[in-house]
């Protein structure tokens, strides 16, 4: 029984210990032109200063919510 189980985990150790030295590596090149740009240069790059600005309503008077309707009294 202890043997097998040992034979076991000297296996998974094995495989986990192959698996770390066969897994690609990515170069130092690659991770610095991964890395994403900040949020100034995105605006930037996606000309937001030209899009028109929006009005938004304010609609929560016209349709309120409903722990407002159950919070007025019934005619």
């Amino acid at each position: 029984m202890t043997r097998s189980l040992l034979i076991a985990f000297m296996i998974l150790a094995f495989v986990v210990v192959g698996g770390e030295l066969l897994s690609p590596r990515p170069s130092a090149l690659e991770q610095s032109t991964a890395a994403m740009p900040s949020l100034q240069e995105l605006h930037t790059m996606a000309s937001v200063q030209k899009l028109p600005l929006q009005d938004i309503e304010d609609q929560s008077l016209i349709y309120p919510t409903a722990a407002n309707e159950e919070a007025r009294p019934k005619p």
